[in-house]
C-alpha cells in the first residue's frame, strides 16, 4: 500500500458505515474532511472505543515507538508480524478504524512515470481499515507522540497487478468487533489474517498524475482517466 489515501466525507458518513449505535465523542468536527490527497503526518479521524463509547479524534498517520531511531514513523504495518514483533508491542493491544473513501497506488506501465490508480468499494461505501496507534484515552490526552499505522496484508486477484499489499479492510461487523476493547488480542490477530475483505469487493481506475503533487488538493483528483476495473479485472464501465 502506498502512502497516500483520501478521507473526504464526513465523520457522521464514516460512523453509519461502522453502524454503531454506541454514544460518540466526537473531537473532530462536524464539517466533511475534504482529505481528497491525504499523505503521511496528516491528521486523520480515527476511531476507537472505550467501554461502550465511540471515540474519533485527528490523529497523525505515522507512529513510532519512542526508543526508534527511524528517520520517519512507518505508516503502516504488516499483518504478519504487527501482533508479535517488538516495533508494535506497546500498540498493538490499542486497535482502531481509520474508514477511508479510498486510497492509491502508483504502478510502472512503461511510461516516464508512475501511472495512479484509486482504489475504492465497488458499493462507494467507506473502507473500514483495520489500525493501531497511540491516541487520546481516558488516561491521557492528546501527546506530541500520538500516531496511528494502517494494517496492510498481501493483495490478491487482479489487486495484485496493482500492489502487492493493500489495507486490511474489515465488514462492519468486524470492524465493530475489532473496536470493541472485550475482543481478546488472539482473536483480533485472526481478524486481521483471515478475514479482511476480499479483492473482489473493490474496483479501481486510472487517475491524472496531478494526484502524485502533496500540494494539490480537490475532487478533481479522484475522477476516473480510465476504464473502470475490478476483482475480476473485468471493465465495469
Amino acid at each position: 500500500m502506498c502512502g497516500r489515501l483520501s478521507q473526504y466525507r464526513g465523520i457522521h458518513d464514516f460512523v453509519a458505515a461502522l453502524s454503531m449505535p454506541n454514544a460518540l465523542v466526537n473531537t473532530a468536527g462536524e464539517q466533511p474532511f475534504g482529505n481528497y490527497n491525504a499523505t503521511p503526518t496528516t491528521q486523520l479521524a480515527l476511531f476507537h472505543q472505550e467501554g461502550d463509547v465511540l471515540h474519533a479524534d485527528l490523529v497523525r498517520w505515522g507512529w513510532r515507538p519512542h526508543w526508534s531511531k527511524d528517520h520517519a514513523a512507518p505508516i503502516n504495518a504488516r499483518v504478519e508480524n504487527v501482533a508479535h514483533g517488538p516495533y508494535f508491542r506497546a500498540i498493538w493491544p490499542h486497535r482502531a478504524i481509520i474508514a477511508i473513501d479510498n486510497w492509491f497506488e502508483w504502478v510502472y506501465e512503461g511510461g516516464p512515470k508512475k501511472q495512479p490508480y484509486l482504489i475504492r468499494h465497488k458499493d462507494r461505501a467507506p473502507i473500514l481499515c483495520a489500525a493501531i496507534g497511540q491516541y487520546p484515552r481516558y488516561e491521557h490526552g492528546p501527546d506530541e507522540h500520538d500516531g496511528f499505522v494502517i494494517i496492510t496484508a498481501d493483495s490478491a486477484g487482479g489487486m495484485v497487478d496493482i500492489h502487492d499489499r493493500r489495507p486490511v479492510a474489515l465488514s462492519p461487523e468486524l470492524a465493530r468487533e475489532w473496536l470493541d476493547p472485550a475482543t481478546p488480542k488472539e482473536r483480533a490477530e485472526q481478524m486481521a489474517l483471515h478475514q479482511g475483505e476480499p479483492g473482489t469487493a473493490f474496483e479501481w481506475f486510472t487517475v491524472d498524475q496531478a494526484i502524485g503533487n502533496a500540494h494539490n488538493h480537490g475532487a478533481q483528483l479522484i475522477q476516473p482517466t480510465s476504464k473502470i476495473m475490478s476483482g475480476d479485472y473485468k471493465g465495469n464501465g
